[in-house]
């Protein structure tokens, strides 16, 4: 069995968080996108949490609402490498380390549990998003530091530094991550197909 994983999961404040996810810059566009951000990352914190492979489990930020069993700490406020720095220095140094991206509203604890399980064979590996261009999740072995590639192009970075790809179906909820009101529409059409479920809260609003 492999251990449990210290998981980081960067979380924006949801009045400036998601900020394409409003299609326009009116008030009623605003209130919905700090909404659907507030929902997706109660959503996937949630299904984090719910992971049996996570030990403990660090929100960098601020939650719209506590959840049982996540110690928040403060987002230093220099952008999301500096957060998630912050997120791993409180981690259990004697546990394999993570970091989970926090906008994955389709995000199942079992499709976690079965990446940070594959994970643990390698000293480093990553899961890419749907496009293949992104990355949303990170892993390191016990005691070995990240070399952390988020941003822009991200996944072939990661595979550059050393972080092994992650055979991760490309349905799973653990690739869907939401940036744009487009990739937010795709994510709502697969749900409605039933190839995706989606967290309560983000279902709750669309």
């Amino acid at each position: 069995m492999s251990a449990l994983v210290s998981l980081v999961v960067p979380v924006r404040d949801a009045a400036s968080a998601k900020s394409r996810l409003a299609a326009d810059g009116g008030a009623e566009a605003h209130a919905r996108r700090a909404a659907l951000a507030a929902a997706i990352a109660l959503d996937t914190v949630s299904a984090a949490r719910a992971a049996r492979q996570v030990g403990e489990l660090i929100v960098v930020g601020a939650l719209p609402q506590p959840i049982e069993g996540v110690r928040v700490v403060d987002d230093p406020g220099f952008g999301l490498l500096v957060a998630i720095g912050a997120g791993l220095a409180a981690a259990d140094p004697a546990a394999p380390t993570a970091v989970l991206l926090g906008d994955l509203p389709a995000l199942q604890p079992e499709d976690l549990d079965a990446a940070l399980v594959a994970a643990s064979e390698h000293h480093w590996a990553f899961v890419p998003d749907a496009e293949g261009e992104g990355t949303t999740l990170v892993v390191a072995s016990a005691a070995l530091p990240h070399s952390l590639r988020f941003g822009p192009g991200s996944a072939e970075q990661h595979r550059d530094a050393g972080y092994v790809e992650l055979e991760i179906p490309e349905r799973s909820g653990l690739r869907r991550d939401v940036d744009t009101l487009e990739q937010l529409s795709a994510l709502g059409l697969l749900a409605e197909s039933g190839v995706v479920l989606l967290g309560p809260h983000t279902s709750a609003l669309l």
